[in-house]
C-alpha cells in the first residue's frame, strides 16, 4: 500500500543588500517583497517494502551541496527513525532569480552576493527540514494518476533563446528563427496525488522554462513564473482541500526562456508585459492552465497499480570522465584514447550572459576573448619546455574543452591562469564582483577548495513505472532528450514508462549542453564547465546507474568512495557577507 504525506514552509529570507541568485550581478540586491517563497514536499512510503522517498520543490535558484547535507543532519536528528537519508531525499529548485543568494559554500556563486549569509542558509535549510517533517508526520493511504498534454504552438509560453546551437544537433528538425517556439520540449507531465477517499492531496508537475520573467534591474523577492502558477492552482482546489500542495517543477530548460518581445530600451528580451511582474503572473497563468486542463482530463483515468518505491544516489567526479563510445559521435572516434571531461572551465560567452539577462558588454567581451587566446598560446608554448605531467593536464584541459575561451579556472582556481587574483591588472575591473574575489583572496579564504563543485550526485527514484531522474545542473533541451533515450531504453527492461529528468537537483554546476550545441559557445556552452563532453559524461554515468537499477538492490555495485570534498568554518567565516543580521562588508 502507498502512504502519502504533503509539507510547506515559508522560505522567505529578507535581508536588504542580499545580493539575488540567478543572474550574478552584482548590482542586483534585494530591496524588497512582491511574492513570498516556499518550498514544498511530498513524501512517498510504501507500506509493502518498508521502503520511503521525499521529493521536495523549493523557492530558490537551485539546491547546493550545503544545503542537502544540512537538510540530512536536521532530519536525522529531529525525526531519527523516519529514515531519511541522502539517497531517499531529492531536493529540486524551481530556479528564480528573484531570490537572496548566498546559500554555498562554493565560492564562485557568492561572489555577486557578495559571500556566503548563513540567514539566508539556514532559513532555507530550516524551512525544507519542516516541510518533510510536517509530511512525514501525516501520512496517509494514497493513490495516484499520471497524465501529460502538449501547449499549442499558439500559446506563448516557451522560447528557445540559442537557435544556431539548438539546429546544429542531428537530431532534430531543422527551424527557422521565427519558429523557435518549437525548438522546446512543450509537453508537461502532471502527477496527481490523491488520499484513498479521492480527496486531492497535491500535485507535481514537470515542464522546462526558465524563471527569468522578472529581469535583474529590478530588486523585489519574487517566486516567478512557477510561483505564480503553483498559487493560482493551489487557490483553485483549495475549496476540495485547502491544504493542496501544487509543485510546479522544472524539466530540461537550459536554453528556454518565457520572454519573446525584444526592448530596446533595457536591451533584453522581455515576456508579455512592460512590467516583469505581470509578465510572471501571465506566464504562470498559462502554465497553469495547462496543468489543470491535464489534471481534471485524469477524472476518468486509472490509478497507477504499480506504486512500488526504489531509488538509488551515487556521485561522480566529472572532472575526469571518460566517455562511453557509444556517446561519441562517429566522426570524433578513433583508435587513440577516448575523450574525458577536465575540471570545470568557465568560458567569455557565460560572462556575455543571454538575450534574457545580459552581463559583460560586448567590447569587455572582446578584450576578454583576446586576453584568453593569448593566455592559451603562451600555456601551449610553455608547456612544449614542462614536464610530462604539466604537459599531460595542459592538454587534457585544451582538448576537453575544446572552442572555450577559457577566462575562469573554477575547478583549480585561477583567472587568466593565474591564481593571485591580484595580479590581473585591467581585467579586474570587467566586473564588481572581483572587489569580493580579491577580499576573499587576500584573507586566503579562496585557497583550499574549488571555486565550483566537480563531485556531483546523479539520482533515481523509481515509482512504479515512473522514473524521475535527479540532475545537479541546468539541461539543454536536446540534452535531455538524449538522457531519457538512455534511461527509457534500459529502464523499460523494469517496466518503466515515463522517464522524467528533474534538474536543479540535490547540487548546481552550471548547464549541460550537447557536444554540437557546445561548439557554438553561446552562454550555456560557456556554462558548460566540463569540457565539449560534459553531455556525453553525464549520458556515460547515467547509462551506468540505470543498467545498476535493473539488479537486485544487494547486487548494485555504486561508487561510494568518491564523496563531496568539505569547506573549513573558517573559510566559510572569511567569505561570510551577512553574519547575525549585520554585514562584514
Amino acid at each position: 500500500m502507498l502512504e502519502i504525506g504533503t509539507g510547506s514552509a515559508d522560505i522567505t529570507a529578507f535581508y536588504k543588500e542580499v545580493g539575488m541568485m540567478g543572474y550574478g550581478m552584482a548590482h542586483q540586491k534585494v530591496e524588497a517583497i512582491e511574492t513570498p517563497l516556499y518550498c514544498r514536499a511530498f513524501i512517498f512510503n510504501d507500506t509493502i517494502s518498508g521502503k520511503k522517498f521525499a521529493f521536495v520543490n523549493a523557492e530558490i535558484c537551485f539546491i547546493t551541496i550545503a544545503i542537502k547535507k544540512a537538510v540530512i543532519s536536521s532530519l536525522k536528528q529531529e525525526v531519527p527513525n523516519a529514515a531519511y537519508d541522502y539517497d531517499n531525499v531529492m531536493l529540486t529548485a524551481q530556479h528564480t532569480h528573484s531570490g537572496p543568494g548566498g546559500y554555498s559554500h562554493y565560492a564562485l556563486f557568492n561572489f555577486s552576493i557578495p559571500g556566503f549569509v548563513p540567514e539566508v542558509f539556514n532559513t532555507i535549510v530550516k524551512g525544507i527540514s519542516d516541510s518533510i517533517i510536517e509530511a512525514e508526520n501525516n501520512l496517509k493511504p494514497g493513490k495516484l494518476k499520471l497524465g501529460s498534454g502538449i501547449f499549442d504552438p499558439k500559446i506563448n509560453v516557451a522560447f528557445n533563446r540559442s537557435m544556431p546551437a539548438y539546429n546544429s544537433n542531428p537530431d532534430v528538425e531543422k527551424l527557422k528563427d521565427k519558429d523557435w517556439h518549437l525548438a522546446v520540449d512543450r509537453e508537461m507531465d502532471v502527477l496527481q496525488i490523491n488520499a484513498e477517499n479521492d480527496e486531492p492531496i497535491g500535485m507535481i508537475n514537470w515542464f522546462g522554462v526558465h524563471t527569468t520573467t522578472v529581469g535583474s534591474d529590478l530588486r523585489k523577492i519574487c517566486y516567478e513564473n512557477k510561483g505564480y502558477a503553483s498559487a493560482f492552482f493551489e487557490e483553485e482546489l483549495s475549496v476540495k482541500n485547502k491544504n493542496f500542495l501544487a509543485v510546479f517543477a522544472q524539466a530540461p530548460c537550459g536554453d528556454v526562456m518565457p520572454n519573446f518581445i525584444w526592448e530596446e530600451k533595457r536591451n533584453k528580451m522581455r515576456g508579455n508585459f512592460p512590467d516583469d511582474y505581470k509578465s510572471a503572473k501571465y506566464n504562470g497563468k498559462l502554465q497553469f492552465e495547462k496543468a489543470i486542463e491535464i489534471y481534471q482530463g485524469l477524472s476518468e483515468s486509472e490509478h497507477l497499480k504499480d506504486t512500488s518505491i526504489d531509488y538509488g544516489l551515487m556521485y561522480v567526479d566529472f572532472s575526469n570522465v571518460e566517455i562511453d563510445e557509444a556517446f561519441i559521435p562517429e566522426s570524433k572516434k578513433s583508435d587513440k584514447n577516448k575523450p574525458r571531461t577536465s575540471p570545470a572551465c568557465m568560458g567569455v560567452a557565460f560572462f556575455k550572459g543571454t538575450v534574457d539577462g545580459r552581463g559583460i558588454s560586448d567590447s569587455l567581451a572582446n578584450f576578454a576573448t583576446t586576453l584568453c587566446r593569448t593566455r592559451k598560446y603562451a600555456e601551449q608554448f610553455k608547456s612544449l619546455f614542462s614536464s610530462k605531467e604539466e604537459f599531460k593536464i595542459m592538454n587534457r584541459k585544451y582538448e576537453a574543452q575544446g572552442v572555450k575561451d577559457i577566462l575562469m579556472e573554477t575547478g583549480e582556481r585561477r583567472v587568466l591562469g593565474k591564481r593571485n587574483i591580484n595580479k590581473l591588472g585591467l581585467l579586474s575591473i570587467l566586473d564588481k564582483s572581483m572587489e569580493t574575489m580579491k577580499k576573499q583572496y587576500s584573507n586566503g579564504s579562496l585557497d583550499n577548495n574549488a571555486w565550483t563543485p566537480q563531485v556531483l550526485p546523479l539520482q533515481f527514484f523509481i515509482l512504479g513505472n515512473i522514473a524521475i531522474i535527479g540532475i545537479p545542473a541546468e539541461v539543454s533541451v536536446v540534452s535531455g532528450r538524449r538522457f531519457k533515450k538512455t534511461i527509457e531504453e534500459i529502464l523499460i527492461k523494469r517496466g518503466v514508462s515515463k522517464v522524467i529528468i528533474a534538474p536543479y537537483a540535490n547540487c548546481y554546476s552550471g548547464y549541460i549542453t550537447t557536444y554540437e550545441e557546445y561548439q557554438h559557445q553561446l552562454y550555456e556552452g560557456g556554462h558548460t564547465v566540463f569540457g565539449e563532453w560534459t553531455q556525453a559524461a553525464y549520458s556515460t554515468k547515467i547509462k551506468l546507474m540505470a543498467n545498476e537499477m535493473l539488479k537486485r538492490e544487494p547486487e548494485r555495485d555504486f561508487d561510494t568512495k568518491t564523496q563531496p570534498e568539505d569547506f573549513s568554518e573558517n573559510d566559510i567565516a572569511n567569505r561570510s557577507f551577512y553574519v547575525n543580521g549585520v554585514k562584514k562588508f
